[in-house]
């Protein structure tokens, strides 16, 4: 049975009910995504909704991680790069960012049409409001504040294919009947029938494609970071309803971003600093620039 859902603006918001089963997690490219989107159903990034740019992805030992700043409010973009509707059931810190709920693949999402990009820019209230993500202390986050502070940190979109209405079959075909023939005497004989060909080899439905990976065996050993998402303030942002029948109950895409402040990303080594600039050695011996004072060469003095 179908559920029903909302959306922003143009954007709309669908899911169906379905079976529950263990996510498959996208494995990221091992790489530095210099325009800071990953996917390929749809483009995932992350907005700094203060200057409007998409922050810079870095990749270090399987995971993509982005700095955000204590204070910034920012926004999940994402781009339906297919020809056909895809829904993204969103999480941040752990959380469905539409039902609040603990997050789980099988809930509700957003549901993009074909090519369509739009903002993820808050926890959804209603049908017109949402609460502002926010990057804060990881105390004062949404996730924290209701219990759940295990999992902050951490951005996840799960996309779905839609499933497609099968054509109906053909009609059948009636079979033709051959004409029977009669050899030089005269005698009627009938066309033999070619004998099947051993056993007929069973029909096996074609395995659904479930998303390589298995679910990670348990919680990643990390430190608790810095960085959480807060429930900001409240903004104007209409959503519509529609319904969507997912194609597999297992999602086709799993894309996964962690976040924490610059500074201790740099501390961890996820952000390289570059080296600093060589320093000139000091000779032993006489200098070469032993001073620093600047004009033109002045005239000696004089001899006694």
């Amino acid at each position: 049975m179908k559920r029903r859902f909302f959306s922003t603006t143009a954007l709309a918001l669908g899911a169906l009910a379905a079976a529950s089963a263990l996510p498959s997690w996208a494995q990221p490219q091992p790489q530095l995504q210099p325009s800071g989107r990953i996917g390929s159903l749809m483009q995932i990034s992350v907005v700094d909704r203060g200057t409007g740019a998409e922050l810079p992805l870095y990749f270090h030992r399987g995971e993509y991680w982005v700095a955000g700043r204590p204070g910034a409010r920012y926004a999940i973009r994402a781009r339906n790069a297919m020809g056909e509707r895809v829904m993204a059931v969103m999480s941040v810190d752990g959380v469905n960012v539409v039902t609040g709920e603990t997050a789980g693949v099988g809930q509700n999402g957003y549901v993009y049409g074909p090519r369509e990009r739009s903002d993820i820019t808050g926890w959804r209230k209603s049908d017109s409001q949402i609460a502002a993500f926010e990057f804060a202390a990881a105390g004062n986050s949404y996730a924290s504040r209701t219990g759940r502070p295990d999992d902050v940190g951490v951005i996840g979109v799960a996309m779905f294919r839609e499933r497609v209405a099968e054509p109906p079959p053909p009609p059948p075909v009636a079979p033709v009947t051959p004409y029977p023939r009669r050899d030089e005497y005269g005698e009627r004989e009938r066309r033999s029938e070619s004998s099947s060909m051993g056993d007929a080899r069973a029909k096996s439905a074609p395995a659904e494609s479930a998303a390589a990976a298995e679910a990670p065996a348990g919680r990643l050993a990390r430190p608790a970071p810095s960085l959480g998402t807060a429930h900001g303030r409240r903004e104007t942002s209409y959503v519509g309803k529609t319904t969507f029948e997912r194609a597999q109950s297992s999602p086709d895409e799993v894309v996964r971003i962690r976040y924490d402040s610059r500074e201790n990303l740099v501390a961890a080594g996820v952000i390289p600093v570059p080296p600093p600039p060589p320093r000139w050695p000091r000779p032993t011996g006489p200098s070469a620039f032993p001073g620093s004072d600047t004009g033109y060469v002045p005239d000696p003095p004089p001899r006694y």
